[in-house]
């Protein structure tokens, strides 16, 4: 069946080792299973110590069928650094943007040609995948986004070149479901609500919880970030959360801490902060529709 690999940022050596756990032996150049394969769920770059050779070992699983790749937020930014519009980058070159990317960047100096190759092969990777019995996505699993998408990608979850463009743009729908999508889903404060972030900036939206139910919660409890101090107010926001007879979700990006755990029975994140100290982690799916917290695998 399908072991789920969450956020690996660069971290090839412990991508081998949890590969490894799992069953996995490297033929040739490429790790194989005999009778599993491999979904990547996104955010391969930037942060850790090797992103080149991360890549390498994704890709090639890849291209070998050994495994599927989605786009995360890492890769998503990475494309628009390195794709020109009208008024120049679609990710403007700002200090912050080259801070994330640069761990990349600079492992890849003077392998221009790979570093290119890797920009191509971003373009390539959906946003999402669904099966008869399992979702994936780097971020958000919200229906309407993923409908939207699905229409403008005629159900691949691929953007075009075009789209591409389009969704680094402000104020339109493939930019809004790309963004729940790849990044996770926000919801407005109510008017007088705001509060600082770790960096002192002053937020007036939050990323919300979209697996939980927010009827009878507040906005904090549906915050994803708990440590903010926030007026107690209830939650009142019209969203799409995700239902506890749906089909189970497996996502990353979230940098949770301690030790693997479920968020419910069918939402299962998989990012535990691999280039915080934390671990990198997979879920043995084996088709159960009640997720199973003895399934995680993590180095």
């Amino acid at each position: 069946m399908i072991d789920f690999i969450g956020d690996i940022h660069g971290y090839a050596d412990k991508l081998e080792w949890l590969l490894a756990k799992l069953g996995y032996e490297k033929k040739g150049k490429v790790y194989r299973h005999s009778e599993r394969q491999v979904v990547f769920i996104g955010d391969y770059i930037d942060r850790g110590p090797d992103n080149l050779r991360v890549i390498n070992i994704v890709k090639g699983m890849v291209d070998a069928g050994s495994a599927i790749a989605l786009m995360g937020n890492h890769e998503y930014n990475a494309v628009l650094f390195n794709t020109l519009g009208k008024k120049g980058y679609l990710r403007p070159h700002l200090i912050k943007n080259i801070k994330q990317h640069h761990a990349t960047l600079l492992q890849y100096q003077g392998k221009q040609d790979d570093y290119n190759e890797m920009i191509e092969w971003f373009r390539t990777l959906p946003l999402y995948y669904e099966t008869d019995i399992w979702r994936a996505c780097h971020a958000c699993w919200d229906k309407d986004a993923i409908s939207y998408l699905n229409k403008q990608t005629k159900n691949t979850g691929v953007l075009s070149a075009k789209q591409f463009v389009q969704s680094s743009k402000k104020g339109n729908k493939l930019y809004e479901a790309v963004e729940a999508t790849c990044k996770g889903l926000e919801v407005e404060l109510p008017k007088g609500i705001s509060f600082f972030d770790k960096d002192g900036t002053e937020r007036f939206d939050i990323r919300v919880k979209w697996w939980e139910n927010p009827k009878g919660k507040t906005y904090k409890q549906m915050s994803v970030i708990q440590t903010i101090k926030m007026k107690k107010q209830d939650f009142k926001m019209k969203m799409n959360h995700y239902k506890a007879k749906e089909k189970p979700v497996f996502f990353g990006h979230y940098w949770l801490g301690g030790l693997p755990k479920l968020l419910s029975s069918n939402a299962c994140c998989l990012d535990f902060s691999v280039a915080k100290d934390g671990y990198l982690v997979a879920y043995r799916f084996d088709g159960e529709q009640v997720l199973d917290e003895g399934k995680f695998v993590f180095v």
